[in-house]
């Protein structure tokens, strides 16, 4: 196995392990602002490393120069993206998910699943 073949294969498993990582995230995170980070760091992460294995794999110069390009506007638009819709979500409102034990923090879970006489701090 030549040097050029492990590097492909090192940054093709990185970038697999990241994407599942993300798609994980997407999955089990409580709310969307969790969810949001989650995807957009591992996310951006695996489709760098991947795309950099698709530089490294092409012979052509043009091809590894398109990766290239592919590779850095990635690295600015996926962060900005994720950004942007978790600030739209904060102006309309959404208010991020939370476990508290204070009156104020409590969610409606957390009222629904508690007995009606017991009290928040448990007292």
């Amino acid at each position: 196995m030549t040097p050029s073949e492990l590097a492909v294969l090192v940054l093709a498993i990185g970038g697999v392990f990241f994407a599942l990582v993300a798609a994980v995230g997407l999955i089990r995170l409580p709310d969307l602002y969790t969810r949001a980070h989650a995807t957009s760091k591992s996310e951006t992460l695996g489709a760098v490393l991947m795309l950099a294995a698709v530089a490294i794999v092409v012979d052509s110069s043009m091809s590894t120069l398109k990766a290239g390009l592919l590779l850095l506007f990635m690295f600015l638009t996926n962060p900005t993206a994720a950004h942007a819709i978790t600030r739209a979500a904060a102006e309309q409102g959404i208010e991020p998910w939370t476990t508290g034990t204070d009156d104020e923090s409590t969610t409606e879970t957390d009222t629904e699943s508690r007995p009606p006489n017991e009290e928040v701090n448990g007292s």
